[in-house]
């Protein structure tokens, strides 16, 4: 038990008056260095190159957009809102200063929006240099295909999307296929009977199983990486997966004024802002010198060190050879 030492009025004032600047000093170094950490140092410029980023009309995945169109990308918004698609276009414009970016309609609970997604970039787009695969979703449901919904979306849909776009990427090398994952995927696993049997990775509804059932396509994000990157050996194409970081969220929106106000400032203490949030993605899609860990886990833009559950050869293989099965190629 900590007691605070007995000592005069006048001399508990004064420790109280050290305390609470080395408090908040204590505070602030601890948010820089653990909640915000690094940021993406490459001064890599994108002009004549093209880039798609999947889930871009919100939160890191518009911020990415918007980054990589500023370094002069032609950035595809891969988004499943028409109307909040072409609003974020118009931000990314503005933000960005740059007209070189289009919205693509793209539905990842739909694989047939994802074909349709692919054939018409295909078409239209000679070039694709980086596929920032980002959407995401922590929600329980169903795909139009029958699939679990963070299953079908988080893995499965990103799994299609990158296996159609390969030829052109390799056309295009040196190109970069970058997974936002979480650390998320440390609690995650993949049950292979629950897939064939129920085509999700756990049974049940509750708060408790939709956090699993998040960790469980948050590592199947990491260990399609790990088998993309064994089956681009001798191409010119690279792939990483990464934990963006805990990112700031609109959950206080539905609490009285006073408990907004709490949230609103423990959060910006605790979380990162999208742009700071988007740091270890613009590292994996742009930093130089990178390519030898191709596979590999980022996160605060550095290589980290995985489970070998992240990285085991057999489960990466069955879930690459499974998803094939459900994609029909």
């Amino acid at each position: 038990m900590f007691v605070l030492p007995q000592c005069s009025s006048k001399a508990a004032t004064m420790f109280y008056i050290l305390l609470v600047p080395g408090l908040v000093i204590l505070a602030y170094i601890f948010r820089q260095v653990v909640v915000i950490g690094r940021s993406c140092k490459s001064n890599t410029k994108l002009h004549g190159k093209t880039v798609i980023v999947t889930g871009s009309n919100t939160g890191i995945g518009k911020t990415t957009a918007i980054e990589l169109a500023k370094r002069g990308a032609r950035v595809i918004l891969a988004c499943r809102s028409k109307q909040r698609g072409e609003a974020a276009l118009q931000d990314v414009k503005r933000e960005s200063g740059s007209n070189q970016v289009v919205f693509m309609q793209l539905d990842l609970a739909s694989l047939q929006s994802v074909r349709s997604f692919a054939e018409n970039f295909l078409k239209t787009e000679p070039r694709l240099d980086i596929l920032v695969n980002n959407a995401g979703v922590l929600l329980i449901g169903r795909t139009e295909d029958g699939f679990g919904l963070m299953f079908g979306v988080n893995h499965l849909g990103h799994f299609l999307l990158t296996n159609l776009l390969l030829d052109r990427l390799k056309e295009c090398g040196p190109s970069r296929v970058v997974n936002v994952s979480s650390a998320a995927h440390n609690w995650g696993r993949v049950d292979f009977d629950c897939l064939n049997t129920h085509r999700d990775l756990r049974v049940g509804t509750t708060g408790l199983d939709c956090f699993g059932i998040y960790g469980d396509s948050k590592l199947c994000n990491a260990l399609f990486t790990h088998e993309l990157a064994k089956r681009l050996k001798g191409t010119k194409v690279t792939c990483y997966s990464l934990h963006p970081g805990s990112i700031l969220t609109e959950l206080q929106r539905n609490q009285s004024t006073t408990v907004q106000l709490i949230l609103k400032n423990i959060e910006r203490f605790i979380f990162k802002t999208p742009l700071q949030g988007s740091q270890t993605t613009l590292h994996c899609a742009l930093q130089e010198g990178i390519e030898h860990l191709s596979g590999r886990y980022f996160s605060n833009c550095t290589a980290k060190n995985v489970f070998a559950k992240a990285r085991d050869d057999a489960a990466s293989k069955k879930l690459w050879e499974i998803s094939e099965r459900f994609c029909g190629i």
